[in-house]
Parts: structure tokens; sequence; C-alpha cells
């Protein structure tokens, strides 16, 4: 069973390249809320292993508009190969998921 609603999860390290994405998703409407945390990410690119001090997204949305939220995202973001993973919705508060329903078109 396909959910309807889901949470798409991004990561950048320059601050305005995350407030452009961030903004765009939210004036398109995209998504109801995105929340922002410092991480650090280790991981192998191009032959070596990278260690970056960085952002994390967490972009809760439409299961139905993720396409456009990729779209979004791989379209303002300065990676070569940006991180954008979808995760389903499976359940939650009835009065959170309604807010959701309404914020995003």
């Amino acid at each position: 069973m396909k959910e309807k609603y889901c949470l798409v999860i991004t990561s950048y390290a320059d601050e305005k390249n995350g407030k452009k994405i961030i903004d765009a998703l939210l004036s398109e409407r995209l998504a109801a809320c995105v929340q922002v945390m410092p991480i650090h990410s280790c991981y192998h690119w191009q032959g070596e292993i990278a260690n970056d001090d960085e952002k994390l997204l967490l972009i809760k949305t439409k299961s139905s508009l993720y396409t456009k939220v990729e779209e979004v995202i791989i379209t303002h973001h300065a990676y070569e190969l940006p991180e954008v993973i979808q995760l389903p919705i499976s359940a939650g508060f009835a009065g959170y998921l309604n807010w959701l329903e309404k914020e995003c078109c």
C-alpha cells in the first residue's frame, strides 16, 4: 500500500544553498515543514573517504509530491550528487497529518 505522506531527506553544506532549497520547497507549497539539523557526514567520494559538517533537511510532504520535491532539490542543490531519499510515513498523529494535508498543494 502506498503511503499518503512521506519524509524526504537531503543534506547540504552551504547555508545559502540550504536556504535556497528550503525557500523553494515552502514557497511552492511542496512541503508543510522542513526541519534542519546539524550533522557530521563520513562517506566515500571519488576514491577517498570524506568527512564534512553538513545540515540535514527533514522535509514533510505528500507522497504524491515527491517527484516535484526531488526536482526542486536537484535543480537548486550545489552538490554534484545530492542525497535525496523518500521514507514513507506509515502512521502519525491525525491532527498533524491533517495539517500536513492542508499545507501541501
